[in-house]
């Protein structure tokens, strides 16, 4: 497998790109507008057919490459089943899995952040979290449909019950992290570690976050796989 993690400097964001290295067929999760060129012109280098472009939620704080990726490559645009995107080309459930090759990429559905969220875990070692978990951190839940209590169920009941040694790949970091274990989230992660339902919720409510600086542009561009 080929796997890796590209940063948006402007927005915070990690996007993945996974591959198969035998058949060449590739996906990328998460991709930024302003980014398309960079990673298209790596997807070149490496010889890739990009297949997909997969979204774990619809995004606030940026605007999706997908659209971009799908006029010039003729991939598929994935979102979540409950995802407002009549454009794109798929809508994923639950448990269903994609292949590239014999890489697969099973959909997790980790609602809390947003209504629609997803993670994706890609052969059962490489977990994306989107926004539902990040580094020693989490998504808000504020606006877009977002609920504590789910995420924390999402957190508690879809990712801690996996492998100690899981690789955690977050769909942004402030703070220079660029991945960590199941295991770590577990012990050390301020929001939830030892935490229960309860105090989950009462941290999450008194965040008192600022709106991301792109949310007006970014939802309703995204919801058109991002057309602006």
């Amino acid at each position: 497998m080929l796997f890796r993690q590209l940063f948006d400097q402007e927005t915070w964001t990690y996007t993945y790109l996974i591959a198969d290295i035998e058949t060449k067929e590739a996906a990328l999760v998460d991709p930024v507008l302003e980014q398309v060129s960079r990673d298209l012109k790596l997807i070149g280098e490496l010889g890739l057919t990009l297949k997909y472009s997969i979204e774990t939620h619809v995004h606030a704080d940026h605007i999706t490459g997908t659209g971009e990726l799908r006029k010039l490559t003729h991939c598929l645009g994935i979102v979540p089943e409950k995802a407002q995107v009549n454009c794109a080309d798929r809508h994923i459930i639950d448990g269903e899995i994609l292949m590239l090759g014999n890489i697969d990429i099973k959909a997790i559905a980790t609602p809390g952040h947003t209504n629609c969220h997803f993670s994706y875990l890609v052969n059962n070692t490489h977990l994306l979290t989107g926004d539902a978990l990040f580094i020693r951190g989490c998504g808000r839940t504020d606006f877009q449909s977002g609920n504590s209590g789910n995420l924390y169920d999402s957190i508690t009941q879809r990712f801690f019950t996996l492998s100690d040694d899981t690789l955690v790949y977050p769909g942004h970091d402030y703070h220079g992290h660029t991945l960590s274990t199941i295991g770590e989230e577990k012990e050390f992660n301020p929001r939830i570690s030892h935490k229960n339902r309860e105090d989950f919720i009462k941290i999450m409510d008194n965040l008192n976050l600022p709106n991301p600086s792109k949310i007006m542009e970014a939802v309703p561009a995204n919801q058109l796989c991002g057309k602006v």
